[in-house]
C-alpha cells in the first residue's frame, strides 16, 4: 500500500490519482470552511473556480435556496453572502441550503482531481472523522494520496503539516506502507509541531498574512482539532457529507 503527498495540484498528473482515494488538504480556509458549512447543516457545498461561475451557476436556483460564498486573495467577493471563513458558515446562514463556494486555492483544487475513487475535504477541524475513512481504505488495500491544495499554486506550510499528521496516523511506522518522498517531509514537518497547530499558522507565510489582514480568529477556528466532526466528500460535482443523509 502507498501514501503519497503532494503539495500543489500542480505536481499531480491525472495517472497519480486514478482509482485511488484523495484526501483534499486546504487548512487556511477552504476546507475548515467546507466543513463548517456541513457540520452546521448546509445541504450541499457546491466548488467552483471562478466568482462569474458561481453567479451563472445561482441563477439555476431560487435565491433562499443558496448562499453564495467565497473569496480572493483572503477578502470576501463584493456581492457574496459569506467570504471564506468557518466562523460565518453558522446555521442560521447555511442550514438547509446549498453554497456556492469558490476560493483561490481551495476550491481549484478540489475541481483539479480527475479519477480518483473518492476524494474526501481534510483539515485539522475534522481529523478524526476523516482519519476514520482514510483508514478504513488502506485497511482495504487501497492506495491514499493527500492533496495539498498549497497557496496560489505552491508549498504552503499549514497544509504539509496537516498532510503529515495523516500520514503519520495512518502509516504508524508500519514498513509495509510505501511513501513517497513528499509523505515523508511532512511528516518531518509535522513531527517538528506536533499539536502545536497554532504555532504552525504563526510560521506559516499564509497565516502570517491572514493575520494581517484581521482574521485571527479564523486562524483560531482552523486550529480547532475536530472541531467539525463530519466527512465531506466530493462526488458529481457536489461536497456533501457521508452519514445518514449519504451512505457510502
Amino acid at each position: 500500500m502507498r501514501i503519497e503527498v503532494y503539495f500543489s495540484p500542480m505536481q499531480v498528473p491525472s495517472s497519480a490519482v486514478a482509482g485511488k482515494v484523495v484526501a483534499m488538504i486546504d487548512v487556511l480556509r477552504a476546507s475548515s470552511s467546507i466543513a463548517a458549512a456541513l457540520a452546521n447543516g448546509a445541504r450541499t457545498v457546491l466548488p467552483f473556480d471562478s466568482a462569474e461561475e458561481v453567479i451563472t451557476r445561482a441563477k439555476a436556483f431560487d435565491r433562499k435556496e443558496i448562499v453564495l460564498a467565497g473569496e480572493r486573495r483572503m477578502l470576501p467577493i463584493a456581492g457574496f453572502d459569506l467570504g471564506n471563513s468557518p466562523l460565518e458558515f453558522k446555521p442560521p446562514v447555511v442550514e438547509g441550503r446549498t453554497v456556492l463556494l469558490t476560493t483561490t486555492n481551495g476550491t481549484a483544487a478540489v475541481t483539479s482531481v480527475q479519477g480518483a475513487r473518492d476524494i474526501f475535504i481534510a483539515s485539522y477541524v475534522n481529523f478524526t472523522a476523516v482519519m476514520t475513512v482514510l483508514r478504513t481504505a488502506v485497511h482495504g488495500g487501497a492506495d491514499v494520496v493527500l492533496l495539498c491544495a498549497g497557496r496560489e499554486r505552491a508549498f504552503a506550510l499549514e497544509d504539509a503539516a496537516c498532510a503529515g499528521r495523516y500520514v503519520r496516523h495512518l502509516s504508524g511506522g508500519d514498513s509495509q506502507f510505501e511513501l513517497n518522498d513528499a509523505a515523508q517531509a511532512a511528516m518531518l514537518i509535522e513531527k517538528r509541531y506536533g499539536d502545536r497547530i497554532d504555532t504552525v499558522f504563526t510560521d506559516a507565510e499564509h497565516g502570517r498574512a491572514l493575520r494581517e489582514a484581521g482574521f485571527t480568529r479564523d486562524l483560531e477556528a482552523c486550529a480547532r482539532l475536530d472541531a467539525y466532526p463530519v466527512i465531506p466528500v466530493y462526488q458529481e460535482r457536489q461536497i456533501t457529507k457521508i452519514g445518514p443523509d449519504r451512505e457510502r
